[in-house]
Formats: structure tokens, sequence, C-alpha cells
């Protein structure tokens, strides 16, 4: 049946505008369907066959039941903040974008939950229970618009994730549509340990591929009775290591305990919120403790000792909750920041063990020389979680490639550290290939099979994740021929 006010005769554009209400739901002439072309990976552009608005479990179920039922290929897409490709239509697919279905649905501080719908905002989750004392830990550097829901896609983490943990440990229950229309609940009533296979697990971090997250229960904290937060100068990016790596050895778990370096610290400086940073700093830390007031002061004389032991410059205490936010500002900003240096950018996102880092970064300044191309370390320095922003210019012939190729050596040098290729971001269709830095064709094939019980028609998502088997045992040879 048609639907009045569509300006098509593409009968699966009409099916889907009935199934969300009418053409106020549904984009698909090419000058709207731009701005779905791509999400936080610029590199790769395809342009979708339609975008839908569901907004509701049973309105995503049933578009989902029409695309496996007519083999349309569809993905799920949140506020388009991902760093990886993991929303790109590289297959035409009918997007089904989660944005209007954004209610708080409730919230339960007796047993410290809340239940969100995908759409909804995650820093809105803590300034929507802030006034109460409670917070939601995940940060993203995004997160002042990034979703939750696509934070559970793509596993994120953020600045505190070294003291917090991930998206994965503040997920309490889910409610998912799965590939063929079926709705299922997992995780009921945020129970934890649940019986059965951690099915709350696979699903966080699946990047869109096993189902689409229609509801979300997770857990929120109390906050914490004291927070300080340090800014630690240094003149070599080797003592700013040093120093991080002697603070955990200490038995110290800041909140969050991140560095920049040299070129980074000249990109905040000149966007947004300059805190007035020494140009001639070679590596900043930003330290934040928190917890029982009596404990923070000895934290921070223990952190204070051990700056002085690796030759730290200055090294100073927020004297306001003011001055806190805006050292947290800049660095927040940090991968934006890279515009105001940069036309372009690619950020990486691999992990190594923390007692490599002076090795590595000294590695990705060799690649930086010998790419031509500046490389701005701005990092989660406490779980070795790096961001190498690789900077270049698109418009030049040849930058782009060399971009690519520079940020896949730079995961290259953390899997043969003993490090992964993402911490946070996701492989979407960035990292496809660097998987086989770290699995063999036996272990891809193994979670391909899993996903083929989910997604058996390989309709959600498809390309995503996973290279197709094969190589892996050639690709690590010549890693180490190349002395990787």
């Amino acid at each position: 049946m048609a639907v009045k006010g569509l300006k098509t005769k593409d009968k699966h554009i009409h099916s889907l505008a009935k199934l969300t209400g009418g053409p106020s739901n549904i984009l698909y002439h090419k000058e709207d369907l731009i701005a779905y072309d791509c999400d936080g990976f610029t590199i790769h552009k395809h342009l979708p066959k339609a975008v839908v608005f569901p907004k509701n479990t049973e309105e995503v179920a049933a578009l989902v039941k029409y695309c496996s039922e007519n083999q349309l290929p569809f993905l799920a897409r949140g506020a388009g903040t991902g760093l990886s490709g993991g929303a790109i239509p590289i297959n035409g697919e009918i997007i089904i974008s989660l944005v209007k279905m954004k209610k708080l649905i409730s919230i339960d501080l007796e047993n410290r939950r809340a239940v969100v719908e995908p759409g909804f905002v995650n820093l809105k989750l803590t300034n929507s229970i802030a006034d109460k004392g409670y917070y939601y830990a995940p940060d993203p550097s995004s997160q002042y618009c990034c979703t939750i829901g696509g934070n559970v896609a793509e596993n994120a983490g953020g600045a505190h994730c070294l003291k917090y943990g991930v998206t994965t440990n503040h997920i309490l229950g889910l409610e998912v549509v799965l590939p063929g229309g079926e709705i299922i609940e997992i995780g009921k009533n945020g129970i934890p340990d649940s019986p059965g296979y951690d099915l709350l697990g696979l699903i966080t971090g699946s990047e869109g591929t096993l189902g689409i997250v229609t509801k979300i229960t997770v857990r929120i904290l109390k906050n914490p009775e004291s927070k300080q937060t340090v800014l630690a100068y240094f003149d070599s990016v080797s003592d700013g290591s040093g120093a991080v790596s002697d603070i955990i050895s200490a038995g110290i778990v800041p909140a969050a305990l991140e560095m920049m370096d040299k070129t980074a610290i000249e990109g905040v400086e000149a966007a947004a919120f300059p805190v007035g940073h020494p140009k001639d700093i070679e590596a900043v830390l930003l330290i934040e403790v928190d917890g029982i007031s009596a404990g923070i002061d000895e934290q921070i004389t223990q952190i204070l000792e051990v700056c002085t032991k690796w030759n730290v410059r200055e090294v100073k205490a927020a004297e306001s909750e003011a001055e806190r936010a805006r050292w947290w500002a800049n660095r927040k900003t940090g991968f934006g920041a890279m515009g105001a240096i940069s036309p372009d950018y690619l950020v990486q996102d691999g992990v190594i063990p923390r007692s490599r880092l002076p090795e590595v970064l000294e590695k990705i300044n060799q690649i930086s020389n010998e790419s031509g191309l500046r490389i701005a370390n701005i990092f989660h320095a406490g779980d070795g979680n790096l961001h190498p922003l690789v900077l270049f210019d698109s418009r030049i012939p040849g930058q782009t490639e060399a971009a690519l190729k520079a940020g896949s050596a730079c995961l290259q040098v953390c899997a043969e550290v003993g490090g992964t290729i993402t911490g946070e971001h996701g492989v979407g269709i960035e990292k496809r290939e660097e998987m086989r830095f770290v699995f063999t064709d036996e272990e891809i094939l193994a979670q391909t099979k899993v996903r083929e019980v989910f997604n058996p028609d390989n309709l959600l998502n498809a390309g995503k994740l996973f290279p197709s088997p094969g190589r892996c045992a050639e690709v690590k040879k010549e890693m180490k021929a190349a002395g990787l």
C-alpha cells in the first residue's frame, strides 16, 4: 500500500514508512542521506538506501522483520560518533536510527540502577541523577553527544575506566531485537550473574552485528566523597611514562591517569579550551584520585613523590572545581582539537602493557618520521590504551593512504609487544584486516561462527569487525620479517 506524501515508487520505502508511522519518519532522498554516509571515521563514505526512525521496540522489531523477510541489508545507528566505521552503510543498508528512542525509563536509587533507551545521551544520565548524589561512570570523550546504545555496541571506555571499568562492567540487562525480528531480554530485572551463557558480555562490544539493543539497564554509582586532580609537566615523554608505571606500582589506582605529548598539547592549546600548558613541554599527565576523604591527601603526596623522582618540571593540584573542569575540558576535546593544527586526522586505538610505554612511543615517533606525517599522542596512560592521531591533509595526493599505512603500523607495534588493536573504539571497517595481527585464522573462524548463530543471513551490519579467514599466518610472518 502506497503511503501518501512519499515521492518514490520504491515499494520498500513505502512499506518501511508505514511501519514507522508515515513519511516524517523516513529519509530516502540523496541530499538527506549524505549526512549518514559515514560516522566519526570519515575516510570511507557510502550512502544508505534509506534511514528510518522507529519510536519504540515494537517498531524496531517490525522493521527488522521486514528487512529480513525481504533480504534487505540493515544496521542500527546512534549518534554517529563511532570512530571505526561501524555505522557506515557499506552495503547500501537501511539505517535504523535510534535517536528518537531517547527516554530515561526509570531510576532505582535503592538498587543503584537505571533503565534507558538506546538513544539516551551518555552525559544526560549523570546530569539526571547528579542532584541525588549519583553518576554513571563510563565517560567517553564524546559523552556530551554519544548515546548509551552506541556505547554498548562498541563497549566504550573513557578516561575513568582505569578504576571503574568500561561499559560492559556497568551493564546489568539488555532488551535486544534479533536479526529475524524476535525480541529477547537478557539479564532480567538487572540481577547479576544469571545462569547460562554470558549473553550480556557477548552482545556488549559486538558492534551491532548480533542484534539491535532497544533497552538498557545500567549500574549507577554514588558520588565519591572526595576528589582531587593533579597536572604534572615533564621535559620528556620517557619521564612521564616512567611516572605512570611507578604510580600504579606504588599501589595507587587513580580514577584517571591521562597523558598528552607535545603535538597533542599544541592542538588542545590552539582549540576551544586552552589552560596555559607550557609551549616547550614534552608531556603532561592529568591524574585524578577519588574515594574516602581520609585517604586522598596521602595518595596525592605519593603521586607527587613519584613525579619528583621522574624529573617533573612542575606539578600542581586543581584549586577549584572550575579549574578541574577546565583541565578535563581541555583533555576531552583533544581529538577534535587536532582540527586546529591539521586539516584531517586519523585516530588509532591500540592497547599495550604499561611497562612498554616508552618503547612503543619511540616506535610511533619513528613511524611518524618515516611517513613524513606528524603523530600526536593523547591516551589513557594508566591502562596502556594509546590513541595515536595521525595528522594529514586529504587534499594532497597520497597523504590519506600514507595516514592509513602509518595508523596500521602503530597497531602492529602494539600487537608485537603483547597488546591489541583496540581498547574502546571498536574494529568496524577500519581495523578488520588488523585483526589478523592478534588472531589466527581458526580464532577468526570461531568468532564468525558465533555471529552466524545470531545473524545467519548476514543482513545485519555485514562486512564489519572480522576479515575473511585466511592469511593470518602470512601476515604475522611478514611482521616478523619487518622486525615488528
